[in-house]
């Protein structure tokens, strides 16, 4: 009886012993998957803010270019591109005195400029290009 009962505790412990390194196991792979998973995740958020950016400054220096081609230029206006659109709007605040305001999305990430002039001929004069809070 003594023979038999100890083979059974070392079948009992084999067994044991396999489904642990079996849970081990299956959690590692699960905390890679979870891992690999939120870092594509954080490499396209952060392909698409490069974009954004991109389409912002676009967007911006277009907006710089209508104002150096037409002194009264002024109001908003929207641009769509393959990977995502953009749009500026040009204040007046007063003689050759301009804010230009662009704002670029690629799918739900934007990113927004402020832009300052304080003259417009015979060059701009670009006072401050900074990029604010959308």
């Amino acid at each position: 009886m003594g023979i038999f009962f100890t083979h059974h505790v070392r079948g009992f412990i084999s067994l044991l012993s396999v489904i642990i390194f079996g849970a081990v196991g299956v959690a590692i792979v699960t905390t890679l998957i979870l891992l690999g998973t939120g870092s594509s995740q954080m490499g396209l958020v952060s392909q698409q803010s490069m974009q954004a950016a991109g389409l912002v400054d676009a967007c911006a220096e277009i907006a710089l270019q209508e104002v150096k081609q037409s002194l009264l230029a002024s109001g908003t206006t929207t641009l769509s591109f393959s990977t995502g659109s953009c749009s500026y709007g040009i204040a007046n605040l007063g003689g050759q005195s301009r804010d230009v305001t662009a704002v670029g999305t690629v799918s739900t990430v934007t990113r927004s400029v402020s832009v300052t002039l304080d003259r417009i001929t015979p060059t701009i004069h670009i006072v401050s290009w900074q990029e604010v809070a959308p």
